[in-house]
């Protein structure tokens, strides 16, 4: 039974006066809960109790002990992969980013003046491989934007993780502690994802950027007027025919800039496709793909409602954690009034009961941040699935894009025939054949079996994407379905284990003060 006097007023006030610091919404403390993923979850696989012998008949959704199991202590991941079912074939056992240090920027390459005068931060990527390889690396921000760009250029149609924003603010707040240590945390957790991927995980361009020392070996990616100016210079050698856009260019999207004829055909075939309504002769004809792309927007809409009302529990959560700390503290206060003023022995006793109803008041809310700090780890999961969605559409788009590229070729090679044929029919009017539209057509022969090669090359790429699209809405299948179980599990656990410690608690002082009022009672007064 607890007395008066086991906790000193400091204390509970120190206690109390920290829930304050908890996070203020949901995606604050998601950002920083991820830091200290776990690598094994003692909520879906709880440890047995070392004064617990489990009955043959016993269950183990049945109390008496889901406290404690909930306060068995966890274990830190120490920067392991994310341990989903996807990540046993992964590469890499152990990945962390840490030690941010400032370096000076020896040239300014900034479209914002003043933005780049101050340096920028490089952090040491280690990693541990399957095989054994330890590497230790260092890379700034953009390192991370040139892997992002090269992984979406080789692995298209792919469900390729989102790498973290920018984050363009002011200068000065780009350097502050806060930022720099989330920036940290969601480059950690960005590279965990790609590792974790069945095929990212293996790919080169992921091994080099956590193994190469010194600067990256990949080619930093160009800036866009630099692509529009090489756009631009091409355009007229296009135009007259001395350049073609050959066929290892339209493996790549369009919309880089550098082939500005390309886009502008394939804004033209976009026109004709939606606006006059002439049907091309390739379409997106997977009835099955298209159901399941409209699934997927009605998915995300539910995971986004789910979400927001995620984020209200949690802060209801912390709010009820709060108050009950700011109960304790001014019961203590109060306490402390009674015990001043009391000039009898009753009025000191309840005095004390009133302490240890403060007592509780702070431990519970304790429970309350603990409870809060578990189903943020749990309902994130709705927040990584949201994330996923964003991968989804970049794959789709992907597939689009391909499509066009398809289309458009297509639909070149229909009008080079046509020219052909005209001018031969021309050509063959005049005895002895008219050499300059000869010439001519043997030029417009060239240009189909150039234009023919990149539309073979182009078919081949959209069948890969969709391939590749396929076989991630089976991956994502599964991974939902796996991810949503052990999310569901661990958060009606965790909520069973720490409100029957909160209930604990409170039976504890009930059962104090009915033992006061019996013995009251006895005393007749």
């Amino acid at each position: 039974m607890m007395g008066p006097e086991e906790e000193s007023m400091e204390t509970l006030t120190l206690a109390t006066s920290a829930a304050t610091t908890a996070a203020s919404d949901y995606h604050s403390a998601i950002s920083t809960s991820t830091s200290q993923e776990i690598h094994r979850d003692p909520l879906l696989s709880p440890p047995v109790p070392p004064n617990f012998a489990l009955s043959p008949s016993s269950s183990f959704v049945d109390p008496p002990s889901y406290s404690d199991v909930v306060f068995t202590p966890f274990n830190s991941s120490n920067g392991s992969v994310s341990p989903s079912p996807s990540s046993s074939t992964s590469n890499y056992l152990r990945i962390t980013v840490s030690d941010p240090v400032q370096e000076p920027e020896t040239v300014s390459t900034s479209l914002v003046p003043g933005s780049g005068s101050g340096g920028y931060f490089t952090y040491l990527i280690t990693s541990r491989a399957r095989d054994g390889t330890d590497s230790q690396v260092r890379r700034r921000f953009r390192d991370f934007v040139t892997l992002a760009d090269r992984l979406a250029e080789s692995h298209r149609g792919l469900f390729v993780p989102v790498r973290p924003d920018k984050g363009v603010v002011e200068g000065r707040v780009m350097k502050s502690a806060d930022f720099i240590e989330q920036r940290r945390v969601a480059l950690e957790r960005y590279l965990r994802r790609l590792a974790a991927h069945p095929v990212i995980g293996k790919s080169d361009e992921l091994r080099v950027f956590l193994q190469a020392e010194g600067r990256l070996p990949l080619l930093p990616t160009t800036d866009v007027a630099s692509r529009m100016l090489d756009g631009a210079v091409r355009l007229p050698r296009q135009l007259s025919g001395v350049e073609m856009a050959g066929p290892e260019e339209v493996v790549q999207p369009a919309k880089g800039g550098r082939d500005l004829l390309r886009i502008f055909k394939e804004l033209k075939q976009t026109v004709t496709n939606e606006w006059v309504g002439a049907r091309p002769a390739v379409v997106e004809e997977d009835r099955e793909f298209l159901e399941k792309k409209d699934i997927l927007q009605d998915l995300e809409l539910q995971l986004t409602t789910t979400s927001q009302h995620a984020e209200n529990l949690v802060k209801a959560q912390q709010d009820i954690g709060e108050t009950m700390g700011e109960l304790g503290l001014a019961f203590i206060k109060l306490t402390k009034f009674e015990s001043d003023e009391a000039t009898l022995d009753s009025q000191r006793t309840r005095a004390a009961d009133m302490k240890k109803v403060a007592t509780a008041a702070v431990k519970a809310s304790r429970l309350y941040r603990e409870l809060n700090a578990q189903t943020v780890k749990h309902l994130d999961t709705l927040h990584e699935h949201l994330g996923i969605m964003l991968s989804v559409h970049t794959a789709f788009s992907d597939r689009s894009s391909a499509l066009l590229t398809v289309q458009t070729l297509m639909s070149d090679l229909s009008t080079l025939n046509s020219r052909v044929e005209k001018l031969e029919a021309a050509a063959s009017k005049i005895f002895g054949g008219d050499r300059s539209r000869l010439r001519r057509v043997e030029e417009l022969k060239e240009t189909i079996k150039v234009t023919e090669d990149a539309k073979f090359c182009a078919v081949r790429e959209y069948e890969r994407i969709k391939d590749n699209n396929r076989s991630e809405l089976e991956r994502l299948d599964c991974q939902r379905r796996d991810d949503f179980l052990s999310m569901l599990k661990g958060f009606v656990i965790s909520q069973v284990g720490y409100y029957e410690k909160i209930g604990s608690v409170w039976e504890t002082v009930a059962d104090e003060m009915h033992e006061y009022s019996r013995v009251k009672e006895s005393n007749g007064q």
